[in-house]
Formats: structure tokens, sequence, C-alpha cells
């Protein structure tokens, strides 16, 4: 029951921010604001005067430019769309009526309307299809890059500056300095000369066609390429931060005391010293989840990954509100329950942090 609670807490202390995110989203992507006119100083004949100014600050990207300069789009057809899309109206209007829909309820079922995209496509249905790709993919790293990570981290520090540990370094310090992009690059073009696994998309064109064994192994084979490619950046820095923690607990005061008292050192490491050294990277898996929703955006527009990131540009390069404010608020979501999730977990992790103290924490 309190876990509940400390959960219902978390998230209406989360309604204000994630408010005030799409408050600057919105702003960002439609801003035009008429300040009317004011007395600004100015210079004139080498000296400086007053000068009653017009003050208008206006987003200079127009989403229906191309329509605008397409000479065959009468005025009639501009007029209209631009109705359609609401942009006739004032922006505060704008932001009501996008905030409004998001709380539609139909037939006692809430079902949120986030308009349309510029291409007529429905926000929500698309937000759901690209979003749920991105989350497996991410979901993958996140859990294949703990497993791997964590043991490696550990396996180093015990073996502080041998050969091993040494070894561990190097490939970290190359991970991490590795681009992303060039690595998708390099990987595709392997994969694509070898014929070693399929590259672009989440599924063959057969892919309705096979058993739904073959459509499991079809779907895990497209997600090999970006899993690897997202995991090497993530690998190295998770391994080496580890290696560091543990490094500095094992010197702590309660470690040798442990020892002193005659503990097995697989329990004074495993027990004691590697629960306080994980702590700090659980405090920040709660970032990790949102961060990569951003941070897969160049692999997916290389591995032509159907995901949120690459939807999400299109649509900032055509300043189309509605899918960049579902994207903007869908990330800014999952940050949120990330933290929560987070702080659940440093529960189980550090014995020293209980529910209750969350709890009164807020």
């Amino acid at each position: 029951m309190l876990w509940l609670i400390v959960i219902c807490k978390r998230l209406l202390w989360a309604l204000p921010t994630l408010l005030a995110v799409s408050i600057i989203g919105f702003t960002l992507m439609r801003y035009d604001v008429d300040l009317g006119v004011w007395p600004v100083p100015a210079l004139k004949n080498g000296g400086v005067v007053i000068e009653q100014t017009h003050i208008h600050f206006k987003n200079p990207i127009d989403p229906l430019a191309e329509l605008k300069n397409n000479p065959q789009i009468t005025p009639a057809v501009y007029e209209s769309e631009k109705k359609r899309l609401g942009l006739d109206r004032p922006f505060h209007e704008q932001y009501l009526r996008w905030l409004s829909h998001l709380f539609e309820v139909n037939d006692g079922v809430w079902q949120p309307n986030m308009g349309k995209s510029f291409s007529g496509e429905d926000v929500f249905t698309q937000l759901k299809i690209r979003a749920g790709n991105t989350l497996l993919l991410n979901c993958i790293v996140i859990l294949l890059t703990w497993l791997i990570a964590l043991p490696l981290g550990v396996f180093g520090a015990l073996r502080w500056r041998s050969t091993t540990d040494r070894l561990l370094t190097l490939l970290a310090s190359v991970g991490m300095a590795a681009p992303s992009f060039v690595v998708a690059l390099v990987l595709a073009v392997v994969c694509v000369k070898f014929r070693l696994l399929p590259v672009g998309g989440l599924t063959s064109i057969n892919h309705g066609l096979l058993p739904w064994w073959q459509q499991i192994g079809d779907v895990a084979a497209h997600l090999v390429l970006p899993v690897v490619v997202l995991m090497i950046g993530g690998l190295a820095s998770l391994q080496r931060q580890m290696r560091g923690n543990l490094l500095d607990v094992l010197q702590a005061e309660y470690v040798r005391m442990a020892r002193a008292k005659g503990l097995p050192e697989h329990k004074v490491v495993y027990k004691h010293a590697v629960r306080t050294a994980i702590n700090p990277l659980v405090t920040l898996l709660g970032y990790e989840l949102a961060a990569l929703l951003s941070g897969s955006l160049l692999v997916e527009m290389i591995l032509n990954y159907p995901g949120l990131g690459q939807y999400t540009y299109q649509a900032v390069l055509q300043t189309d509100t509605n899918v960049v404010m579902a994207s903007l608020v869908l990330s800014a979501t999952l940050l949120v329950a990330g933290n929560v999730m987070a702080d659940l977990l440093l529960t189980v992790v550090d014995p020293r942090i209980s529910l209750s103290a969350i709890e009164q924490r807020g």
C-alpha cells in the first residue's frame, strides 16, 4: 500500500512539471507575441533619440511555407488548411485547445486526442507505434547494458591494475570515444557487405506470412544491429562508473571493519560494497530511459529504424506542433516515471533508504 501512495504522490507532484514542459514547448513552436508600440532608444545623427517602435516576436518558421510558396495552391486552399490546423487562432487559444483534447473521454474511457499531423495522420496512433518501437529497443539496451556492465565493473575493480583490468579500461575508453553514428555506419556497411544481419526497419517484407516463432526471430534479427550500436557507448560508460565507485567503496572504513571481523570476502564485496557502489548508478537510471529516446535519433536515422526519434525529427523540420508536443510530453513523462522507478529501486538496493522516508520527502 505504501508503494502505491509513494507512486501517486510523485505523479501528482510531476503534473506541474509536465504542464510547464508543454507550455515551454508549445511557445517555442508557435510563439507569436505582439507587445505593441514601445519607446526604444536608437542612435541617430551621432546621438541617442527615443523612437516609437512596434515590437512583435513571431516564430520565423512558417509550417505552411510550402503551401504558401506553391503557385498551384490557391489562397482559398491555403486559408482552409490554416483553419483546419488551428493556426488562424491566437496563440493561447491554440494551446488551450490542444490541452483540452488530452483529457477527452469517449464511452467512459480516456482517449487522448493529440490531433492530426500535417500529413493527415492521427498523432496518437502513430505515437503508439513509434514510441512502442523505440521503447522496445531502449528497454533491451538498458537491460543488456546493466547485465553486462555491472559484472565487468566489479571484475575490473577486484582485479585492479591487472592485465584484464587494463584491457577493459582500454576497450571502455574506445567505446566512449567512438561516436554512435560512426559505429552505426561501419556496422551497417559490414552487415550489408557480408549479409550478416538485416539492416533497416523492424520486420522483413514477408513478416506477415511467417509463423509466429519465425516472426519473433525476424524482429530479433532486425533489433541486433541497433541494440549493439546503442549498447557500446552505454556499456563502456557504466562499466567505468561501476569500477570507480567500487574501488572507492572498498577503501571505506566499514568494509575494512567487515574484513577485520572475519567475514568471507564474497560477503564483504557483494553484500556490502557492491550494494553501496551501485547506489549512484540506480539514481541515474531514471535519466537513462528519457536520454536514450533522444540519443537513439541518429541511430534510427542511419539504420532506418521506425522509432520515435526519426518521427519527431521530421516533425521538427516541418514545425508540426501536434507531433512535436506529443513527443515532448511523452519524453517528459518517461523521465518522471524513470525517476519514480529509480527511487523505488533505491529502497531495494540501499537498506538505509526506506519507503516511508521517500513518502515523507514527497
